[in-house]
Order: C-alpha cells, then structure tokens, then sequence
C-alpha cells in the first residue's frame, strides 16, 4: 500500500527529509507521495516515518494502491538493490 498526502496538509516539510525512498516531494499546492517509491518504510522501519512526524494526520493509505508485504518488500529491493531481511 502506498500512502497518499490529503489535502489536510499544512506544508510544514517535516514529512519529506524522513522518506528513505525519496517519494515525498513538494508539489504545487500541497506535498505529494510517488506511490511508485512509497513502500510504507517496508524494508527500513517498523512504521511509515511520514506517518510518525505528520502533525496533523494527513497521511493515510493511498485507496488506489493497495499492496500487501511481500509486494512493499519486492519494491524495496527493486529501489534499493538490496536484499529485505
């Protein structure tokens, strides 16, 4: 499952530099998640670190990108060229 940015963002950026996969972005109005880079953490942490740091809670899963652990884990190795453990 990627996550996705609602509206609800205040454009605070805290949420940008704890992306390990480089998926959050400033977009135009609001921040944006490349659900192509998003692995919800999957392969780095426990949590989704977006998720943990985002002061007003606008950060839930992307409902047109639902994955299961396996895919996040196959995505992960594909962006990293590393093995998940």
């Amino acid at each position: 499952m990627a996550l996705i940015i609602t509206d609800d963002c205040i454009n605070c950026a805290v949420c940008e530099p704890e992306c390990p996969n480089l998926a959050i972005f400033e977009g135009e109005e609001i921040f944006g998640i490349d659900p192509d880079r998003c692995t919800e953490c999957v392969g780095h942490f426990d949590e989704p670190q977006c998720q943990l740091v985002c002061p007003v809670d606008c950060i839930p899963v992307h409902p047109e990108r639902i994955e299961n652990r396996d895919e996040l884990l196959a995505k992960y190795e594909r962006l990293t060229g590393r093995k998940a453990a």
